[in-house]
Order: C-alpha cells, then sequence, then structure tokens
C-alpha cells in the first residue's frame, strides 16, 4: 500500500467492506479515546483533537485530487481521511475533564453518533460543500457536519446532562 493510499483510507480502514465511513470515524474514535489515556480530558485532549483535525483535513485537501483522479470518482469510498478530520473536531471542547472513564467512553460514543447522523443527512450547507473542487469538496463536508456534531453534543452534555468542566 503506498504511503498516499494508506493515509488517505486511514491505514487501510476506507478498504473495509461496508460503511468505510464509519470505519474511518470509529478508527479516529478510538485514537481520541487513547490521546484520552495519555494526557487525561483536559486542554492537552483538545489541542491534540484539534491538531489531528487541521492535521486530517490538510492530507484530505492535499490528497484530494489525486485520489480523484486515482479512484475515479468524485468522492472516492477508501478516502476516509475526511471522517477522521470531522471525528475529531467534532470532539473538540467536549466536557470530559473530569467525566471518568465511564462518562468518556459515553461521549466519545455520542458524538460518533452524532457525527456520522450528520455526516449521512448533511444538513445545509454540508452537502452543498460537497461541490467545492478538488479535495475541498471531499473535507469540507464533514468539517460542517462536524460542527453540527459539537454542537449537538455540547447542548445534550452540558444542558441536558449538566457536565459543565
Amino acid at each position: 500500500m503506498t504511503v498516499r493510499k494508506a493515509l488517505v483510507s486511514v491505514f487501510g480502514l476506507g478498504y473495509l467492506p461496508v460503511a468505510p465511513g464509519t470505519w474511518g470515524s470509529a478508527g479516529a474514535a478510538a485514537i481520541a479515546l487513547l490521546v484520552c489515556l495519555i494526557f487525561g480530558g483536559g486542554s492537552a485532549f483538545h489541542l491534540s483533537m484539534i491538531v489531528l483535525a487541521i492535521a486530517a483535513s490538510v492530507a484530505g485537501i492535499a490528497c484530494g485530487p489525486w485520489a480523484v483522479s486515482f479512484y475515479k470518482t468524485k468522492d472516492p469510498k477508501p478516502v476516509v481521511i475526511d471522517e477522521a478530520a470531522g471525528q475529531w473536531l467534532a470532539l473538540v471542547w467536549m466536557p470530559i475533564a473530569h467525566a471518568g472513564w465511564v462518562g468518556v467512553l459515553g461521549i466519545v460514543g455520542l458524538q460518533f453518533f452524532l457525527f456520522r447522523i450528520a455526516d449521512i443527512v448533511k444538513p445545509p450547507p454540508a452537502r452543498q460543500l460537497e461541490s467545492l473542487p478538488h479535495g475541498w469538496g471531499i473535507v469540507a463536508d464533514d468539517l460542517a457536519a462536524a460542527v453540527y456534531a459539537n454542537l449537538v453534543g455540547q447542548i445534550i452534555c452540558r444542558f441536558v446532562l449538566g457536565m459543565y468542566t
């Protein structure tokens, strides 16, 4: 597997036979849990999610034209780096610092679910962003879905469940 194929498929997750986007998001969620285990749920975690989301977005945008040409389709199924970027963005500033591991698993699971729903439904302007040229269209719709997921997750965690830290 070439470096580009490994990168855009999040080390092969995009090649799994059913729902590759879900596998890409699940891989990103697993990495987020590992980051939380290493750094805790404070500012280092949130900074890591921001850095990972930016790095994955840049990689997706940079490799997008190659992927479209290589896979011969506008939004190739094996390309799931955009789902990883979106999943990490959906986790930024979620209140996990003092949630304990059950709470962390719950929040990561909630954000995984909310992001997948938003990515599938693609509320405006997410669907419209898919038409952007080059790699921008591959990545931008997932980032828009991540913003929706993050907002809904913040409301659920902070206002419904009363998690403020």
